[in-house]
């Protein structure tokens, strides 16, 4: 008998679960460094914000009566990446606000795993930034830093007195996950070598924000090792679910991230502008899509009939 089925017919053993899994791998290198350089409230922040993400989406699926998707890992993945995007400082109970932004509203009330418009963890970094600017914007001293050093104070990107090796390796202030610029670059070769990401938007990302720098007369090296670039570009401006599907919109994506991040470092308020750039970017993705999308051979274009 002849077994009749929706497509796909033939499938490869790439699991959600299996990719989400090889990214919270590719995190590692930078998160353990993170850890490593602020110590052990480092480590209970990242642990409390994976956690606090796995708990909303398991009691998110219990209220909505719908299927238990914690096993797929997209919500350990989402505590992941906020915990890199928070300063060590930050007190636990204010990343768990973010954690329920992430997972509750952005993610499961838009229905869950591919049905939300925005990366979960931008919107979550972003909330906190503008309801606890503060504390989001405390940065201690790493535990490596010399005595005259070690007090709160500003980041590489805003003071501009840390070495490429002090970006490389995370001896700087700033958040957990974006210190270790080196840790960041393995992790985000290893996602393109591996092809579970393209290397189209984080090369357009980081290309134009280099070259832009350079025009306006920075140190573009040291402007990519700062802040959260490297972050955004290997691991936000990669999502699958918010981000254009072709390479082309891929390319048009990471251009765009890298030209908003340009403007609102040189010009703005604000000295760090990722994340805010793939937010504005992902709510544009639709049309991307649209404009890039691949012409169906064979296809014939009808003529508007004449009024």
């Amino acid at each position: 008998m002849l077994k009749v089925s929706a497509s796909p017919h033939i499938t490869g053993n790439m699991s959600t679960q299996k990719i989400m899994l090889l990214v919270i791998i590719a995190l590692l290198p930078s998160l353990i460094t993170g850890i490593v350089m602020f110590g052990a409230k480092a480590l209970i922040l990242s642990v409390a914000c994976i956690a606090g993400c796995v708990v909303t989406e398991a009691l998110c699926r219990i209220i909505m009566k719908r299927e238990q998707t914690v096993s797929d890992l997209s919500a350990a993945l989402t505590g992941t990446i906020l915990a890199m995007n928070l300063s060590p400082d930050l007190p636990v109970w204010q990343a768990l606000i973010g954690c329920f932004v992430a997972i509750a509203i952005v993610k499961q009330l838009f229905g869950g795993l591919g049905q939300n418009f925005a990366n979960p963890a931008i919107v979550a970094r972003i909330v906190l930034m503008l309801s606890f600017t503060s504390n989001m914007t405390t940065w201690s001293a790493t535990r490596f830093m010399t005595d005259s050093d070690a007090v709160t104070g500003a980041t590489p990107l805003i003071s501009g007195d840390a070495s490429y090796i002090d970006l490389l390796i995370g001896n700087t202030k700033g958040c957990i996950g974006e210190v270790c610029s080196l840790g960041l670059i393995i992790g985000g070769v290893f996602l393109i070598v591996t092809r579970i990401i393209s290397p189209a938007a984080p090369l357009a990302f980081i290309g134009i924000f280099a070259a832009l720098e350079f025009i306006a007369g920075n140190d573009p090296i040291y402007q990519v090792l700062s802040g959260g670039l490297l972050l955004c570009a290997f691991f936000m401006a990669t999502d699958y679910v918010t981000t254009p599907i072709t390479t082309k919109g891929k390319f048009i994506f990471g251009l765009g991230c890298g030209i908003i991040t340009f403007v609102i470092r040189e010009y703005g308020g604000y000295p760090e502008g990722a994340s805010f750039a793939i937010l504005l970017m992902n709510i544009v993705t639709p049309y991307i899509d649209n404009f890039t999308a691949p012409k169906i051979i064979g296809a014939v274009k009808h003529e508007k009939e004449a009024e």
